[in-house]
């Protein structure tokens, strides 16, 4: 018996302090990509709506941490309850957990997984929002962020990566977020824009970005963050998965940049800023369920084919009507289903897991369990999502006066411009509207 116990706590994980330092610089990567992509969206609005759309992005970082460590971390990963939910109240408030308690089966502490986790929570809702940009009151976008990361994403959290989840227990694979983030996104913002209609102009008025640096800026921070987002998710670095991770990561995001551009080039005859950044994001979206289950050539595969199905799926908006201000539904949506059927077709059975794909021997049995994990997802989130923003709109209504979003929501929600040209050229203005001083000539004509 001793000799027993000897041997199971010497197999027993232990802190490991390279593990803990990889996922705590891993957790600020995440946490650096809810600014990037506030950038991201920024620059692709109007002048008159840029603050507001940073401030849609910069507010989760409020709201979802707070949340978070009050009940959502137990609800996301906590004891699960019929496969739908979890419950600890050990981490409520996160008032229950020792310092040096080791989250189950790993070797770094539970804090540090809940930290690495809410950098997650915090840039889902945050990626909903570019397809509001221009209408939506602030207060009611406070009141949504609140609403549906408990109804929507907490319980979402569960179902794929909670011990127990319906969706981790049948088998769906998600390395990184393809259902529980980008899906779950891009549904909810399709849901969310079916209710509140269009902006004014749409179709109408030009709308194009502002700032172009702005969104390459940005979509460079979300590009460097991603790596901590997809690497880190495989909690340690013991046997290499996380490695071939972020391989994966590059080699994709890389792949379906050239593939949108070359789309754009051959449909519209030219290479664009705007195209680069958007495809380099698809490719970031597509290979987040997909990295750890395909090789470097899988993953140029899953890139390119990401890539140029977002691309195409960007100007649905203008055939079927609805308003999605920053092609939330054409780039999370789409690349997040890419990514995660692919996983059917492209998985190895060599990296993560032994599951195969069906180029890879094993048949339809995975694609079939990523189609489920997928459209569940993708169903919940539309309806709640739509239900949630209905309800908000009956009551304290979702969307600024038409007069406000003409003349720009940025002065009506936050009493603020982004660019202050006051005091442009100002010195000039002052001496040109200066009384002359009068020459001697004048005097004496004067005289």
């Amino acid at each position: 018996m001793a000799s027993a116990i000897t041997t199971l706590a010497a197999d027993a994980p232990t802190l490991s302090a390279a593990n803990t330092g990889f996922m705590l610089i891993c957790s600020a990567l995440v946490m650096l990509m809810t600014p990037g992509l506030a950038f991201f969206y920024g620059g692709m609005v109007r002048v008159k709506s840029s603050l507001n759309m940073l401030m849609m992005s910069f507010i989760s970082l409020g709201i979802v941490t707070i949340l978070w460590v009050l009940y959502g971390f137990s609800l996301a990963f906590g004891t699960d309850s019929g496969s739908l939910i979890g419950w600890n109240s050990d981490y409520v408030g996160l008032s229950g957990i020792g310092i040096t308690e080791l989250w189950d089966g790993y070797t770094i502490p539970v804090y540090v997984f809940a930290v690495f986790q809410l950098m997650f929570a915090v840039i889902t809702p945050a990626l909903i929002s570019g397809a509001l940009a221009d209408r939506v009151k602030f207060s009611a976008w406070i009141l949504f962020t609140a609403l549906w990361v408990t109804v929507v994403y907490f319980p979402v959290a569960h179902w794929v990566w909670g011990a127990g989840g319906w969706l981790f227990e049948m088998g769906v694979i998600d390395f990184a977020g393809g259902t529980a983030v980008h899906i779950n996104a891009g549904a909810a913002a399709l849901g969310v824009i079916l209710v509140i209609g269009k902006r004014v102009g749409f179709k109408k008025d030009p709308m194009r970005p502002h700032s172009l640096p702005l969104v390459m800026l940005g979509a460079g921070l979300l590009w460097f963050g991603w790596f901590g987002f997809n690497a880190g998710s495989w909690l340690g670095n013991d046997d290499g998965v996380g490695a071939v991770m972020f391989v994966n990561t590059q080699v994709a995001t890389a792949a379906a940049m050239l593939a949108w551009l070359a789309y754009e080039k051959l449909r519209h005859g030219s290479f664009t800023t705007l195209g680069a950044a958007s495809g380099a994001v698809a490719g970031l979206v597509a290979i987040t369920p997909a990295g750890g289950a395909v090789s470097p050539l899988g993953a140029i595969a899953v890139g390119a084919i990401a890539g140029v199905l977002c691309a195409m799926a960007v100007g649905l908006k203008y055939k079927f009507g609805y308003d999605d201000s920053l092609d939330v539904v054409g780039v999370h949506l789409v690349g997040g289903v890419a990514g995660s059927l692919l996983v059917g077709l492209f998985a190895t059975g060599g990296v993560q897991s032994d599951v195969a794909g069906l180029f890879y021997g094993g048949g339809l049995e995975q694609l079939g369990k990523q189609a489920i994990g997928v459209f569940s997802v993708l169903a919940y989130s539309l309806v709640a999502s739509a239900v949630l923003a209905l309800l908000l709109d009956k009551t304290i209504g979702m969307r600024v006066p038409e007069d406000d979003e003409v003349t720009g929501i940025d002065q009506s929600e936050h009493a603020e411009t982004a660019y202050d040209f006051s005091g442009a050229g100002g010195g000039a203005a002052a001496r040109s509207t200066a009384a002359p001083t009068p020459s001697a000539a004048s005097k004496k004509v004067d005289a």
